[in-house]
């Protein structure tokens, strides 16, 4: 139906600039006003000077004319659709039922009809253009050119054109152009068209700046680190236009319900026209056609077919805004029956900024054992080991045969040397003695051994996300019956932030392939629908195994990111919740429009076969009922400023 109403008079305004070009009469706007000055003309005419040649009513001809400014342009494209097949459409049963007022002498209300639809498509037209306001203004921030030194100049080309380790330059008040590392000291962006945060953020010499950011300080210089097509804010934007495509059951419903609705009701409005011939007594066919025409105006189905997508895809805006990437409408209605949210601790309930507290050396320790550990570490990206790097403070050594066990830890050679770094379960695992039995109830505890000899162990702690306590709680309040928190960091640790959450359950020392079958376990539940919340490249099953998936878009993996249902841009688990709401307060909108067209519609049709409306009812019922809808469909946008 968007394809069919993009061919309408509404559309026409798309482009203001070239219908200038063209002509006045290119505008639909100045063909209204031209059609209404005409018919409000000939009304007036016609009630005071009444004229008729050879018993045809010379009035007539001005309300063609008003008639074909405004009516022209539906009957082409009514037209146009019947050559593809596609007879049953609103186009062609307005035009039915304009023509057919014309043949029984109904010239006001023929032209009243198609003057008012127009104007009605024209609205919707402004109200869709609004709705798509957030979307547009993310793909506005897309960066058209970039400032690139080489040899040492500096040249504007397309972000498209520069290489991966190419520096470029970024000025105050000008937007990063690709996913870059910042080069010279320290910087203040602005990230609001990425993560919906308004608070600027403070940025370090080596992290990194992600495009679309607005850079609010001096002149910066970056080193590209990856090319636009794989950029952060290229993602965004696929991930927003692509779920536009992505369609909701209801909306699928709706969609296949006008085709079936749209013939039934013209063959009912035929019936009108000739059953009762058979039935009443005095029977008038103009009295029964013009009932017939009514109930044609009032049957069409774009209310539904045109307000339901625009539901979702208010809900898809107001929530990419605020830093929430729904990746279908589908998925807006999905997480609307979700009632058990399982969440991952390291990164997502927690900072995953883990700091060493305590370096713990054996007596037969092997000398500069912390930087052999250090060194197997680097590999990794996982904030344990970045924790670790960061407290060593040294020039680490190249590593050979790494392999990751996962939920254990890491093995690899190390200037000639077998470095094992990882949990007790590791050192277990290849029979590693003498390692200490005291207890960190709540830390993180990270063993190493060189060549089989027990070194020594970092004590390092997380920090609790400061609305880890606030999703909870918002989730408890929107109906969800289970909380939980599945990780593979040691069951002590887990337990105790289960606690503080106060979470229905928290299980530790889980390996991903563990999560995942836990998760499968969940979901054979019938009474059980499940979110999975993670970060890391190990929940990428699980994100994938539960009903709706969703990934922490911030510092999570690209791999947890690709495979989530949903993206919090900002790693907030608080906007869990808040995606929550945007999915209920979506579906509720979206059952209001259906309520609304149904109950109008319904209501005028019976009337309108009684006799008892006219096509002024029908206008309301057609035109009014859809652009009432539509409004409504906005509203999600000032629900969630």
């Amino acid at each position: 139906m968007a394809s069919k109403i993009e061919e309408s008079t509404c559309c026409e305004t798309h482009n203001h600039s070239q219908a200038t070009k063209k002509g006045l009469l290119d505008s639909p706007w100045i063909r209204s006003l031209l059609s209404f000055v005409l018919l409000v003309g000939a009304v007036t005419g016609e009630s005071y000077i009444p004229m008729q040649v050879y018993g045809i009513n010379c009035w007539l001809f001005v309300y063609l004319l008003a008639y074909a400014f405004v009516g022209f342009p539906v009957l082409k494209n009514a037209w146009k659709l019947i050559r593809k097949g596609e007879v049953f459409t609103e186009f062609f049963l307005m035009g039915i039922a304009t023509i057919g007022a014309f043949g029984i002498g109904e010239y006001p209300e023929a032209v009243a009809v198609m003057l008012f639809y127009t104007i009605g498509e024209l609205l919707q037209h402004n109200a869709v253009s609004k709705a798509k306001g957030n979307i547009q203004a993310l793909l506005d921030i897309r960066p058209d050119r970039a400032r690139v030194i080489r040899d040492g100049n500096s040249a504007w080309v397309k972000p498209e054109l520069v290489n991966t380790g190419e520096v470029i330059e970024v000025r105050a008040g000008e937007k990063v152009p690709l996913d870059a590392q910042l080069l010279n000291g320290g910087g203040t962006f602005n990230t609001a068209a990425l993560s919906g945060e308004s608070s600027p953020a403070e940025i370090k010499e080596g992290e990194e700046v992600l495009a679309g950011m607005v850079n609010l300080q001096d002149l910066i210089t970056l080193r590209v680190l990856r090319p636009f097509a794989e950029s952060s804010l290229q993602k965004i934007i696929l991930t927003v236009q692509e779920a536009t495509a992505k369609k909701a059951k209801t909306e699928q419903f709706i969609r296949k319900f006008a085709k079936v609705y749209t013939p039934i009701v013209t063959y009912m409005a035929l019936a009108l026209v000739i059953l009762p011939y058979f039935i009443v007594a005095d029977y008038s066919f103009s009295e029964w056609l013009y009932r017939a025409l009514v109930f044609l105006v009032i049957s069409c189905p774009c209310a539904l077919v045109i307000s339901i997508p625009l539901g979702y895809f208010g809900g898809i805006g107001a929530a990419s805004r605020k830093g929430i990437l729904f990746k279908g409408s589908n998925f807006l209605d999905l997480i609307t029956t979700i009632n058990t949210v399982v969440f991952d601790k390291t990164g997502t309930l927690t900072k995953g900024i883990f700091a060493v507290e305590k370096v713990k050396t054996m007596p037969n320790a092997v000398p500069g054992w912390e930087k052999l550990a250090a060194s197997l570490e680097s590999n990794t990206n996982h904030p344990i080991g970045q924790a670790i790097i960061r407290h060593i403070k040294t020039t680490l050594s190249p590593v050979n045969s790494l392999k990751e066990i996962p939920g254990k830890g890491l093995m690899g050679e190390v200037n000639n040397k077998r470095v094992l770094a990882g949990n007790r379960l590791l050192m277990q695992d290849h029979g590693i003695q003498d390692v200490p039995t005291e207890n960190y109830p709540i830390k993180t505890v990270i063993y190493c051994a060189i060549d089989d000899v027990f070194c020594g162990y970092f004590v390092l702690a997380d920090e609790i996300k400061p609305d880890a306590i606030e999703a909870f709680v918002s989730l408890r309040k929107l109906g969800i019956q289970h909380l939980m928190i599945f990780s593979g960091d040691k069951a002590e640790v887990v337990e105790t932030l289960g606690k503080e959450l106060k979470a229905d359950k928290a299980i530790g020392g889980m390996l991903p392939e563990e999560k995942f079958a836990k998760i499968e376990a969940l979901k054979e539940d019938t009474d059980k629908v499940v979110a999975f919340v993670g970060d890391g490249i190990n929940d990428a099953p699980s994100i994938a195994a539960a009903d709706v998936g969703i990934g922490m878009g911030g510092m999570g993996s690209d791999l947890a990111i690709e495979t989530a249902d949903i993206i919090i841009q900002t790693d907030h688990p608080s906007k869990v919740a808040l995606a929550f709401r945007i999915g209920k307060a979506t579906k509720s909108i979206v059952w209001q429009n259906i309520a609304l067209a149904f109950l109008v519609k319904f209501l005028v049709l019976a009337l309108g076969a009684a006799g008892m409306a006219g096509m002024w009812e029908a206008v309301f019922a057609d035109v009014g009922v859809a652009l009432l809808a539509i409004l409504n469909s906005i509203r999600i946008n000032y629900l969630f400023k």
